[in-house]
């Protein structure tokens, strides 16, 4: 034909399978963009924007690319080569070839329906066991070049021995060397309360001078493990924190009652328990309640017969042991202040306190321990709570390999036997979130699934040919998951994103092949099956070079390569296993499907046009 002529024909042929392609692959993303919670703002930018460019993608489908067809399309002269080179040529002769495998091995599977049929089946029972076995996580790490560490001192330690043992840390951070730079604090902060606590946060070298992060982690942890006295918590900052708090740990875990004590013991029961799970490591809890205290029970009815009052006992030890300020030295560039304390000698002894002198009104100086009664006992260092409850909570990170979908299972069920009821618990932050979104993820792809099913049964005005188009997805989600369990991924939220993107390319070869063969029974071809060989056969290009192309471009990511590259790299290896496995599988599964699927409709027909017995006999009777 003319260019122009072939262009206008072409664009009529593909323009239904262009409309049922892209608004198939739409409805894909319409759970998505209603979906609320954690992961709903996530996707939400996500999906507007693969649905906006796959609206675009099919209006220029449908209008510039015929034109463009019609401008440089060279035009096809019988006898002649067209203008192609040697490659063009030897690319031919090697397609030629695979087609007319692909048609030798189609015609088997026709033949041998139940087989491949069965293969179907096989795949779909595969999928639920590699979904049952595959380890499942949320948002994936990244290698940002960053680590964090927490310290952790004794409940009881000073303040300078703090200090030396935050010193031994930071000595050896500073001689690691994938560290470029670090900062050690110690103290009060925005994340640290107590002076027993304090942190680092180091910068790493580029990664093509050092190990990745994760193994930098387990090698610092094993370092600062030799520092009696001090305990350290590595571990890589999350790119999203959600919800929870900054702990010396990834995940929380938090029990909250209003008993006190019963509260204490149980989450000093559940850490315990927890350290003994051999899958998670850097287990603690922000209960501090073993801290050495001093506690001045004044003796009022003494202290008043003195002239001595409580507000009194209070002024004075606020300014031997507080930060009182007395004066302020003022100087032509800067001002100090004049802090008042007892020397440091008489502030590291508990003793010096009976040094200390009241003034009665009368004038007469008194010992601070003739009006009140020093007592040594035990207290909190913080009382944490949750909204106004009592709670403790325990932090703790995965070990290499352990998803963190084991991890809340295995906690959870721990926390079932051991807890008793007083005691209320639940996940927080990122731990919580994965828990919640975990259901929410199996409802979106089955949202997802009937979504299409109503907009394909829409456009061909038939509820069966829907199923024949989705007959493809065992075998996509099979080859998705399979290919992140062999490369060791879990099941995150970047693979669940690359699962949803499947179910919207894998449907687009039984909808090239199943809207030709419609169109060919439209036509006046009377078999189901001579009608989708045509079909596949007909169609086999544009199936070969889509999913080539979708394949290209998942490659790169599923390499992981770059920075950042590490949490998307199952979304890769998902689009890359899905579509390869599917591929081989579709192209046969699909038509015999369509078979089975013609014939069940043309029964189902015949049964309803076909009069019922006793209505049969009664028009008998009537003639």
């Amino acid at each position: 034909m003319p260019v122009r002529e072939a262009a206008f024909k072409g664009s009529g042929e593909i323009g239904f399978t262009i409309m049922s392609m892209t608004l198939s692959l739409v409805a894909v993303f319409i759970p998505v963009l209603f979906m609320g919670g954690i992961l709903g703002r996530l996707l939400h930018e996500f999906a507007v924007t693969i649905t906006a460019s796959i609206l675009v993608s099919g209006l220029v489908s449908l209008t510039l690319t015929p034109m463009l067809c019609s401008r440089f399309l060279k035009p096809h002269r019988a006898g002649t080569t067209g203008g192609h080179g040697r490659l063009f040529q030897a690319s031919e002769r090697v397609f030629t070839g695979v087609v007319a495998f692909y048609e030798r091995t189609l015609r088997a599977a026709m033949r041998h329906r139940v087989a491949t049929v069965s293969v179907a089946g096989v795949m779909a029972i595969l999928t639920v066991v590699v979904a049952r076995v595959l380890p499942t996580g949320f948002i994936p790490t990244d290698d940002t070049n960053q680590i964090f560490v927490f310290t952790e001192g004794a409940q009881d330690v000073s303040f300078t021995e703090m200090v030396k043992h935050q010193q031994a840390a930071a000595a050896i951070v500073a001689q690691h060397p994938a560290v470029e730079a670090f900062m050690s604090a110690l103290g009060g902060g925005p994340t640290v309360s107590t002076i027993n606590q304090g942190r680092m946060f180091m910068r790493l070298k580029s990664r093509h001078q050092r190990k990745p992060a994760a193994e930098i982690v387990q090698e610092l942890r094993r370092e600062l493990a030799v520092i009696p006295g001090l305990r350290a918590y590595p571990q890589l900052l999350p790119p999203i924190r959600i919800g929870g708090s900054l702990t010396k740990a990834l995940y929380q875990f938090t029990l909250f009652g209003t008993d006190l004590n019963e509260l204490y013991a149980a989450a000093q029961n559940m850490e315990t328990k927890m350290r003994a799970l051999g899958d998670l490591q850097d287990v603690n809890s922000d209960l501090q309640i073993s801290n050495p205290q001093l506690r001045v029970a004044i003796k009022r009815d003494r202290a008043s017969a003195m002239g001595i009052t409580p507000q009194q006992i209070e002024e004075a030890l606020y300014s031997a042991y507080g930060s009182r300020q007395v004066s302020t030295i003022y100087t032509p560039t800067n001002q100090y202040f004049v802090i008042m304390e007892m020397a440091p000698e008489f502030q590291k002894n508990s003793d010096a306190l009976s040094l200390l002198y009241l003034r009665s009104k009368s004038g007469k100086v008194v010992p601070l321990d003739t009006v009140a009664e020093l007592k040594r006992e035990v207290g909190p260092l913080t009382v944490n709570h949750l909204g106004q409850v009592p709670a403790v909570t325990i932090s703790f990170n995965l070990r290499p390999g352990y998803s963190l979908g084991q991890a809340t299972a295995a906690v959870t069920e721990l926390a079932r036997k051991e807890l008793p009821a007083s005691v209320s618990y639940g996940f927080q932050g990122s731990a919580q979130a994965f828990a919640s979104s975990m259901q929410g993820l199996g409802l979106l792809l089955i949202m997802a699934v009937l979504v299409i099913y109503i907009v394909l049964g829409i456009l061909y005005e038939d509820f069966i040919h829907p199923i024949t188009i989705l007959s493809g997805l065992p075998a996509a989600s099979f080859g998705a998951l399979a290919t992140l369990w062999a490369f060791n991924e879990e099941l995150n939220v970047m693979g669940y994103v690359g699962i949803i993107l499947l179910i919207g390319i894998v449907k687009k070869n039984a909808i090239m092949m199943i809207d030709f063969a419609q169109a060919a029974r439209a036509q006046g071809e009377t078999s189901a099956e001579k009608a989708i060989v045509q079909a596949c056969l007909v169609r086999f290009r544009p199936i070969m070079m889509t999913t080539f192309a979708a394949l290209a471009s998942a490659i790169p990511i599923a390499l992981g390569l770059g920075a950042g590259a590490d949490s998307r790299r199952p979304l890769g290896l998902a689009v890359v296993g899905g579509l390869l496995v599917s591929q081989l599988l579709t192209l046969y599964i699909t038509p015999v499907i369509y078979v089975y699927l013609d014939k069940f409709t043309a029964k189902a027909r015949k049964r309803l046009t076909q009069p019922e017995p006793a209505a049969a006999a009664q028009a008998a009777l009537a003639k």
